[in-house]
């Protein structure tokens, strides 16, 4: 290999060469020159021997290049690695930056095929040229191709440009140096187009040699994200530099002042900072490798432990200024941090990314340490949050006193103080209410402007209904209806929620607008989740409709095809005027004369996409949704915003309370006890059973174990090959087997939502006409089932359920004049599971339960059955922003009340947030705009 001498006389003209003729080799030893003659030309200081640092760089990546495929790379890595610091050491620090680029090349060189060795070989040559070209005299704007010998005079050049000045500063962290980001430390930062970082001051964040970052930039092309790191990255849903951007913190690390080392306390978690006095490694008996830094502050000295970092000891030299934090202990030599958070500090302008900050902690998974994720998002903010278009109209930012987004931005991800990230996140909050609210109110416009059908007015068919009713409405049905028959006389289509605690009467105000739109001459579908609940609601609706001379057909995907094909036929004809079933009314196959009306029972169930198909089958159909799970009213504006919102908020007279106790696993005997001598009275019962994998017994052999999934959802999900039915059969049968050995006269029938149809409707009418005494089913039970002698329940691992779900089981008992009881066996382990338990013990009313478990547990459970096309909130959460939310919503009315469309220059970019976040929404209820 030639020497350094050898490549001195290239002088400044020196470029990276091109992979070696048939090994695919980068040839570094042009590279050594420029070094060598910008090092000496300068004087910087640095070991003492700036051009054979250089030199040494140039020889030790060549050896990297030529390295036999079968010998092992590490020592190679190593060699290179340690030359690299050699030699940014004889730049000043704003020119480190691609050094530091090319050291993380080297980290897992040694696992890499011989291929991807050379490419890196290659790629640390560009990189040390791009180091070298200030230093040996490079004029401004020289491009750097990006292989292949230098382009020739007068020749156009393909590779990319230094900007003027050089090469801009680095991002002021730790140095390259260390083990992989799967060790916990930061990568190297990247060298970029000196973007402000998140604090304003100047950090190269904005971009590496792989180019700018742009909001679309693969996360995978960003420095230090592998494509391991990218796949775990994506199951986060990152997968572009703007994910991340929105990729905020779920809480923060206090590490913003330090304390003297004199003062520190032990056991607290604080912030020093010093330099290195000494750096060592502590001899073991055993192979583990164990590094002491000890750094002085002035007022006292501190020793920082490391296991298995041997890289500290080159890290952490003595001399070095450092900033350490971590927890503190009283070692035999002092004051102590095992493993602390290291930020080295190059100059007076850095900024602190992991210590003497209010440090950010993200949402990760596993495989993604906090200090590799920190320092990437370090890196994107940098980059973007200057470049975020403004969307909120300047009137109304001053109006609500909201900072700007850019800064927003800067401070939710790196606060300065805890001023600056209140501001950030109340702005933030209502942004994310803006946006939403000016999409569901695009809907709501757009809806009212559509014509639609005016029913005619109540007529006799609607008296027979209401004249035939065996009980009279509660006032707030009668609210309800006259709510409805508003909307369905007027001429447009109507789009009302209607929401009722269990047992209120919802089903009785569908039957009336069935009622009613088939009288002006349209048919009525209603759409439930399961086939169970469809079954009832159709023998429900034939006995509510049959006074009005009005026939009902079921339509399910389990039916016969002969009978399949006489309602399809009966439907497209209007033969058959209303119609009850599950997803099967979606089907492409299914067509009606005249859809008028379409009912959505348990709308939490669906989809907007699902109820669209559905409506689309008429012309612009009046559309009914339904749900007996209660929402808070911020949440029914953000779910249902685009909905007009009726609440039945009574229950139907001579209705009884349901009492419900809590009993641990050991008291379970009396339940049962209880339940037998309910039965022996001629009453009948449910067991409601989480999913169970192993029929253990419990204490003293009191009952089946209540370990593996719970029925309700929570928990992982059943694995493939038919699991999830093994599980729901073994845990019904486990139940069962459990009540019939203890009470043998009991005639107990198992019911769960795998079961074949015909199955599950035999079982459900045995139970109906009193065949059976004990129903031991899942959650399949939970909505639709309305057994009047039905009078207990037990529900197993009660603490599993969330609380609308246990309201909505417990809605199953109390349906007649009997007093109902509902029995909560469970052992919870958390005082969250208590508080839950117990408030379902207070309180009969769903709508206070709903709030409750709103306040203890946050919007997330809500959220997880939000229609889809409306995406999760990142950052405004209802309950704590409830008045932001009603801010948003007068304010998103006002705005599109001046500017339907959006069209004036100061809205553009809050029209294409809005498509960008809700354009699936805005599709589906046809609102997109054009």
């Amino acid at each position: 290999m030639p020497g350094a001498a050898g490549g001195a006389g290239c002088g400044p003209d020196l470029q990276p060469a091109a992979a070696g003729a048939g090994r695919g080799h980068a040839r570094p030893e042009r590279l050594a020159g420029a070094g060598e003659q910008g090092a000496a030309r300068r004087g910087t200081p640095g070991s003492g021997q700036p051009a054979g640092a250089w030199a040494e760089l140039a020889a030790a990546l060549q050896r990297a290049g030529d390295l036999p495929p079968m010998l092992p790379a590490a020592g190679a890595a190593a060699e290179v690695q340690r030359a690299l610091e050699a030699a940014a050491r004889t730049l000043p620090p704003d020119q480190r930056g691609p050094l530091r680029e090319a050291y993380r090349l080297f980290r897992d060189f040694d696992r890499l095929p011989p291929g991807q060795r050379a490419e890196r070989v290659a790629r640390a040559v560009d990189l040390v040229a791009r180091a070298a070209a200030p230093a040996a005299g490079e004029s401004p704007g020289r491009r750097i191709p990006l292989g292949g010998e230098p382009a020739p005079a007068g020749a156009p050049s393909q590779g990319r440009t230094v900007p003027p000045g050089g090469p801009p500063a680095p991002v002021p962290v730790a140095p390259a140096g260390g083990p992989s980001a799967a060790a916990g430390t930061a990568p190297a930062p990247a060298a970029g187009a000196g973007a402000s970082g998140p604090s304003g001051r100047r950090s190269p964040l904005a971009g590496s040699g792989a180019g700018e970052i742009t909001p679309a930039t693969p996360l995978g092309r960003l420095p230090g994200v592998g494509r391991r790191q990218a796949q775990r990255l994506a199951r986060l849903g990152l997968h572009t530099a703007g994910d991340l951007l929105w990729h905020l913190p779920r809480r923060y690390e206090d590490r913003s002042t330090w304390k003297p080392i004199a003062r520190l306390v032990p056991g607290e978690v604080a912030t020093v900072q010093g330099v290195v006095v000494a750096a060592q490694r502590v001899p073991t008996r055993t192979r583990r490798v164990v590094v002491r830094v000890t750094i002085s502050d002035g007022s006292g000295r501190l020793d920082a432990v490391f296991f298995n970092q041997p890289f500290r000891l080159q890290q952490l030299p003595p001399g070095r200024p450092v900033r350490l934090s971590g927890r503190v202990e009283a070692g035999y030599r002092g004051w102590q941090m095992d493993h602390p958070e290291v930020e080295l500090l190059e100059g007076e302008g850095d900024e602190p990314v992991h210590t003497a900050r209010i440090v950010p902690v993200y949402p990760a998974t596993e495989g993604l340490h906090q200090r590799w994720l920190r320092q990437l998002a370090w890196q994107v903010v940098g980059a973007l949050a200057g470049r975020v278009p403004e969307i909120l109209p300047e009137e109304l930012r001053r109006q609500l006193n909201l900072v700007e987004r850019a800064q927003a931005l800067r401070d939710i991800h790196f606060p300065p103080d805890a001023e600056a990230w209140q501001a950030a996140r109340r702005r933030l909050a209502f942004e994310e209410w803006f946006v939403m609210q000016v999409a569901l109110a695009r809907v709501r416009s757009q809806q009212q402007q559509e014509p639609g059908r005016a029913h005619r007015p109540d007529g006799p068919r609607v008296a027979r209904f209401l004249a035939a009713l065996p009980f009279e409405l509660t006032p707030a049905q009668r609210r309800v209806l006259d709510e409805i028959r508003a909307d369905m006389e007027a001429p447009r289509p109507m789009r009302r929620l209607v929401q009722g605690d269990v047992g209120s009467g919802k089903t009785v105000i569908a039957a009336w607008a069935m009622v009613k739109a088939v009288e002006s001459g349209a048919q009525a579908a209603l759409m439930a989740p399961t086939e169970i609940l469809a079954e009832q609601h159709a023998r429900r609706l034939q006995q509510l409709l049959a006074p009005a001379g009005i026939p009902v057909v079921l339509l399910v995907g389990s039916q016969p095809a002969a009978d399949r094909e006489r309602v399809l036929q009966g439907l497209a004809t209007g033969q058959w005027p209303v119609v009850v079933g599950t997803h099967a009314l979606i089907q492409e196959n299914v067509r009606f004369r005249d859809l008028g009306l379409v009912i959505i029972d348990e709308q939490h169930r669906f989809g907007v996409r699902q109820r669209a198909l559905l409506q689309d089958k008429g012309r612009r159909p009046d559309l009914l949704v339904m749900t007996a799970t209660p929402i808070p009213r911020t949440l029914a504006l953000t779910l249902y915003g685009d909905l007009d919102v009726s609440v039945i908020d009574q229950l139907p007279p001579g209705r009884q309370p349901v009492r419900t106790v809590w009993l641990r696993g050991r008291q379970r005997r009396k339940a049962y006890d209880l339940l037998a001598a309910r039965v022996a009275a001629g009453e009948q019962g449910y067991v409601v059973c989480p999913l169970v994998d192993d029929p253990a017994a419990g204490p003293a052999g009191d009952g089946p174990g209540s370990g593996g999934q719970a029925a309700g959802g929570e928990g992982p999900a059943p694995g493939p090959g038919g699991a999830p039915e093994d599980a729901e059969h073994k845990a019904v049968t486990t139940w069962a087997e459990y009540v019939a050995r203890r009470y043998p006269r009991l005639r107990v029938g198992i019911l769960h939502g795998r079961m074949p149809g015909p199955e599950k409707e035999r079982v459900m009418r045995a139970f109906e006409r009193r065949a059976l005494d004990v129903l031991v089913a899942t959650t399949v039970i939970e909505v639709g089932v309305d057994v009047p002698n039905a009078t207990v329940m037990i529900i197993e691992g009660a603490d599993r359920f969330g609380l609308a779900q246990l309201h909505q089981l417990r809605g199953r008992v109390g349906r007649g004049s009997k007093e109902s009881l509902c029995i909560l066996v469970a052992d919870p382990a958390s005082a969250e599971g208590r508080m839950r338990l117990e408030a379902l013990c207070r309180s009969q009313s769903g709508f206070d339960i709903a709030e409750f478990d709103l306040q203890l547990r946050g919007p997330g459970d809500f959220f997880g059955t939000r229609q889809h096309g409306l995406p999760a909130l990142r950052i405004a959460d209802p309950v704590k922003d409830a008045g932001l939310l009603r801010l948003a919503r007068e304010a998103a009315r006002r705005l599109l009340e001046r500017d339907p469309g959006l069209d004036a220059p100061a809205h553009r970019s809050l029209r294409e947030e809005v498509v960008a976040r809700y354009g699936e929404f805005l599709a589906e209820a046809r609102a997109l705009w054009s």
